[in-house]
């Protein structure tokens, strides 16, 4: 079955066509406006013919908890909740509606970040709110990533050679977003996002968990309203707000290794909160046999895991430093006798969808 992945960023459109595990052919439409159907067009016209697609949704909202087949109730709800991710789920729906104008009699799946977490028990989901808010406006930890996530738990247990059913294993997916999940017998337990993509670790812009009384004395104290503050807290905050770079982890150790004492800081303040997430995630999961490095930086920076990693060998984490080093795709890092597996995983996104498809419609 020829699949059509379809990854709708905040500004680019990722169009890949899957048959099977086998990529038969992807492009990257870079600035897309959410109207323009000629690069879509160009794109199924080289393709091989589609039976089915998938399109990455990022919020599923309260309603839906798994994927589910596309019509037209399913694009008017999501429509309904653009507010919860307002820089990625209109654009999914765009493309929702674009792709379904050219191919109007293929069926298509919307695959929900959020989904995976949907087995996130109440006790770790629930806001300590007025439970009256919380049941009126459907307040409670989303978590995202979860099409990543999902992939990268399952395909961790894959590469270190050990049966998915029972195992406890923390996902990194470290990317310009990042978010930890805790995983059991391969469902979701727990994960650092929250109600909307801000939660959590330090990211490349976005500032992650911080004191909510703090952000109450900013607004009554440093002359912002509620949108200039949603700005620098998305946008302008973390690895890029710290260092006085651009936030790209590169520039960051760039800028760090020629001695600049606030990429060193904005360095040290990643990997601090990166290894206390993972602590808590190994409490939430109960132990922990795999340690899962996926996304961009996770893939990529061994400096970044090596210095993660220092930290975390009182859970048993000890890596291989030349396997670390020279870490490429879906690789074992995994020094001889430690107890825990580390292992690097190629995020891939687009198999999650295309597996997801292949679940809905059977």
């Amino acid at each position: 079955m020829h699949v059509l992945v379809v990854n709708a960023g905040s500004s680019s459109l990722k169009l890949g066509v899957l048959d099977g595990g086998a990529v038969a052919e992807q492009t990257t439409v870079e600035r897309w406006d959410g109207g323009d159907l000629d690069a879509v067009r160009d794109f199924l016209d080289a393709a091989p013919p589609v039976d089915a697609i998938g399109h990455r949704v990022v919020h599923g909202g309260p309603r839906h908890r798994g994927s589910v087949r596309v019509d037209d109730e399913v694009v008017e709800y999501l429509d309904s909740i653009a507010d919860l991710a307002p820089l990625h789920n209109p654009r999914a729906v765009a493309a929702i509606r674009a792709v379904g104008r050219l191919l109007p009699q293929t069926p298509a799946v919307a695959a929900f970040d959020t989904s995976y977490h949907a087995t996130v028990p109440d006790e770790a989901a629930t806001y300590a709110l007025p439970r009256e808010w919380n049941h009126t406006y459907g307040l409670r930890r989303y978590g995202f990533h979860g099409l990543s996530h999902a992939y990268a738990v399952r395909r961790g247990a894959e590469v270190a050679g050990r049966p998915l059913e029972d195992l406890r294993v923390v996902s990194c997916h470290l990317g310009a977003g990042a978010s930890l999940c805790a995983a059991v017998g391969g469902e979701s337990v727990d994960t650092t996002m929250g109600f909307t993509p801000l939660a959590g670790l330090v990211m490349q812009t976005r500032v992650g968990s911080l004191d909510p009384g703090l952000l109450l004395w900013l607004l009554g104290h440093a002359h912002l309203d509620a949108t200039m503050l949603g700005d620098v807290l998305e946008h302008q905050s973390g690895l890029k707000g710290l260092s006085g770079t651009s936030g790209d982890l590169r520039d960051v150790l760039s800028a760090r290794a020629s001695g600049d004492a606030d990429a060193v800081l904005a360095f040290d303040v990643y990997v601090h909160r990166l290894v206390r997430e993972i602590g808590a995630m190994v409490s939430s999961a109960g132990g922990l046999d795999v340690l899962v490095f996926t996304g961009g930086m996770g893939e990529r920076s061994p400096v970044l895991r090596a210095a993660a990693v220092a930290r975390l060998a009182h859970l048993g984490v000890v890596v291989d430093d030349t396997l670390d080093e020279g870490a490429s795709a879906d690789t074992d890092l995994t020094a001889p006798g430690a107890a825990v597996s580390t292992v690097v995983v190629t995020a891939r996104e687009d198999l999650e969808v295309a597996r997801e498809v292949a679940r809905v419609l059977g």
